[in-house]
C-alpha cells in the first residue's frame, strides 16, 4: 500500500513539473514563428522610413521619433483561410493575457474590426507599443513599435506629425493586408 502511494506521489509530482515547465509562446516568437507560415505578411519597417512632416515641430516630438527602434507588422488576411485566421487570434489572445507584461493602453471598433494597443514599460516611459487587431472580413495583424522610454503623448504628438517615405516603401504589401 505504501509503494503505490509512493508511485502515485512520484507520478503527480512529475506530471505537476512537467506542466509547470511549459512556457507560453511570447510576441518575440510568435513573430519569428510566423515568418515561415503560409500565408502571412512579415514587414520590417526601418526607422529611416519615417520622417517628420515638417521641421516645426517640438524637441520632445524629435526625441521621440529617435527613441523608435523598430517596427514590426504581421498580419494574416483572411482570403478564404477563417480557420487559420481565428486560431492566430487565439494565439495572440493568449499572449496578451499576461497582464502583468503587456498593459492595456486603449480598446476600440474600427470598420468591423477589434483593436487593442497594449504597451511594455512604465505609463511615463514606454518601451513597446503593440496594436494587435482582428475581424472576420480581414484577417488578424498586429504591429510592434518597439523604442526606449517614450512618453505616451509624445508618441500621439509624433503620429500626428508623421509622414512615411512612400518612395523608399513598398505599399503594395500593406494593402494586401486589407484586400478581402
Amino acid at each position: 500500500m505504501m509503494k503505490k502511494y509512493i508511485y502515485v506521489s512520484v507520478f503527480l509530482l512529475l506530471v505537476l513539473l512537467a506542466s509547470s515547465c511549459q512556457q507560453k509562446t511570447t510576441l518575440q516568437e510568435y513573430l519569428v514563428q510566423s515568418q515561415d507560415k503560409n500565408g502571412f505578411i512579415t514587414i520590417d519597417v526601418p526607422t529611416s522610413f519615417l520622417q517628420l512632416k515638417s521641421k516645426d515641430v517640438s524637441q520632445e516630438v524629435k526625441a521621440t521619433l529617435k527613441s523608435i527602434r523598430k517596427i514590426n507588422v504581421v498580419a494574416l488576411p483572411v482570403k478564404e483561410n477563417l480557420k487559420a485566421v481565428k486560431v492566430e487570434k487565439e494565439i495572440l489572445k493568449n499572449i496578451f493575457t499576461d497582464t502583468k507584461k503587456y498593459k492595456t493602453l486603449m480598446s476600440m471598433k474600427v470598420k468591423e474590426m477589434s483593436v487593442h494597443i497594449y504597451y511594455i514599460g512604465k505609463t511615463a516611459a514606454i518601451d513597446e507599443v503593440i496594436a494587435f487587431g482582428y475581424g472576420e472580413k480581414y484577417g488578424v495583424g498586429i504591429a510592434r513599435l518597439l523604442g526606449k522610454n517614450m512618453n505616451p503623448s509624445n508618441i500621439i504628438a509624433m503620429l500626428n506629425k508623421l509622414k512615411i517615405d512612400s518612395d523608399r516603401l513598398n505599399l503594395e504589401q500593406f494593402s494586401a493586408i486589407f484586400s478581402k
